[in-house]
């Protein structure tokens, strides 16, 4: 297998799904060759939120799955930890993840329903919290595991992408998530690659995402292709790189992607396999936002520390859904990042918002003193998004419920199971 390493296996799945992810495995020996007579499987996907076509395909992973309890798996777990804001049990119902799994022959584990277990990162020289089963099985490997990562194919507007290596993130409880979401977002990403490595990825390439991973329903039309492939292989730098190419990304731009190849140039190398599918279905993406915000929303800037991976792009990316899909009004201030003019501060009237502990600890008090309390919000952390979200819904007068898509009764009641399985998500107040 060896010679095989780099080999990245580009399959066209328009016409049969489940014969294209077969067509992958089989480049390397087929399933059973990739178990190597393991009889346990995890599956990690990417369910960000349910929102179409910011997750992994239930599709993708049935056909999976599939290949892998025939080839004599028998236990395979389907997990994930869904984003700041919501609860894993609501995405894994809503989005048919849970059922396409348990079809198949799987179990599917929320992770934000098991109990948190340190990680020391090297590169940060940092512990960081991530689901105490998941750490057991794929990080201290005391028994044999076969580890698949089934991302989806999508631009990020803090990270560049999100395919093989930042899909790991969602091992993360949410708690973990808010320290470092800032400049030190790429090295944790790939702390957690050196940490616990996927023996295999398969990249959901049916459709891709432009402007970033959590675009507005409203414009689907310009974020969402239709890209009809399924992307494959043993080394998941190698994945990683031929995917951001296939979006037209240079791979050494993505600096997780750089960090985790280190000083070797050929860490992230790649062999493509079907070129001429690669070639004719290639895109040309940014994962830059489109920036579709209300006329009167006032954004002022921080000169330091106004960080695209956490406060400026996280509460942006917020703000452009809320106005483009629910209407989300302006009429307001933000403030982010350390080091606002302090005459555009003195300037602010009206309703402000704080995004970040930078802009809260240096403009909250005398803000507050000045305005008054109540027309004042922060979000306090590098990507505290529950906080985000509701001070963001107060502003541009969105009712949180309606952000879940599904029925406020079904989003309320799957909140409240998960409650009662013990999840540790960090969500917004409903109500």
């Amino acid at each position: 297998m060896v010679e095989k390493q780099k080999d990245v296996v580009f399959a066209d799945a328009r016409e049969d799904l489940s014969r294209a992810v077969g067509e992958v495995f089989s480049h390397f020996g087929g399933a059973g060759e990739l178990l190597a007579g393991r009889k346990e499987a995890w599956i990690k996907v990417n369910a960000v939120d349910l929102r179409a076509c910011c997750y992994t395909a239930p599709a993708v992973v049935e056909a999976a799955v599939r290949e892998l309890v025939a080839a004599g798996a028998q236990k395979v777990v389907v997990a994930e930890n869904s984003t700041q804001g919501t609860v894993t049990r609501l995405v894994a119902r809503a989005t048919g993840l849970a059922a396409a799994s348990r079809r198949a022959g799987a179990e599917f584990l929320c992770m934000d329903e098991t109990p948190p277990s340190p990680v020391f990162l090297p590169g940060l020289s940092a512990h960081a919290d991530v689901s105490l089963p998941a750490r057991k099985a794929l990080v201290d490997r005391k028994k044999d595991v076969f580890y698949l990562s089934i991302p989806k194919l999508k631009t990020h507007s803090m990270t560049t992408v999100t395919l093989g290596l930042k899909n790991q993130f969602g091992f993360l409880h949410h708690a973990s998530r808010v320290a470092d979401h800032n400049m030190n977002l790429h090295q944790k990403i790939a702390d957690l690659y050196a940490v616990m490595r996927p023996d295999f990825t398969l990249v959901d390439g049916l459709f891709a995402t432009n402007h970033g991973h959590f675009p507005a329903r409203a414009n689907a039309g310009e974020c969402v292709v239709e890209t009809g492939v399924v992307i494959g292989g043993e080394n998941v730098l190698a994945v990683d790189a031929a995917a951001a190419s296939f979006l037209g990304i240079e791979p050494m731009e993505v600096r997780h992607l750089a960090l985790a190849a280190g000083e070797d140039p050929g860490a992230a190398a790649f062999d493509v396999v079907n070129r001429e599918l690669y070639e004719q279905r290639a895109q040309k993406f940014t994962h830059h936002l489109l920036m579709r915000l209300p006329m009167d929303l006032r954004i002022i800037r921080g000169k330091e520390r106004c960080c695209a991976e956490g406060c400026e792009l996280n509460t942006l990316n917020a703000a452009e859904l809320m106005h483009c899909d629910h209407g989300g009004r302006g009429g307001f201030t933000i403030i982010m990042g350390k080091g606002a003019d302090p005459d555009e501060v003195a300037r602010v009237q009206g309703p402000v918002h704080l995004a970040g502990t930078c802009a809260a600890e240096q403009w909250r008090d005398e803000l507050s003193r000045r305005l008054g309390r109540r027309m004042v919000t922060a979000s306090v952390g590098c990507n505290n998004l529950p906080d985000t979200i509701q001070a963001l819904c107060r502003h541009m007068k969105v009712s949180p419920t309606s952000l879940a898509v599904v029925n406020p009764l079904r989003a309320v009641a799957a909140l409240a199971s998960a409650r009662l399985h013990g999840s540790r998500a960090r969500v917004p107040r409903l109500f």
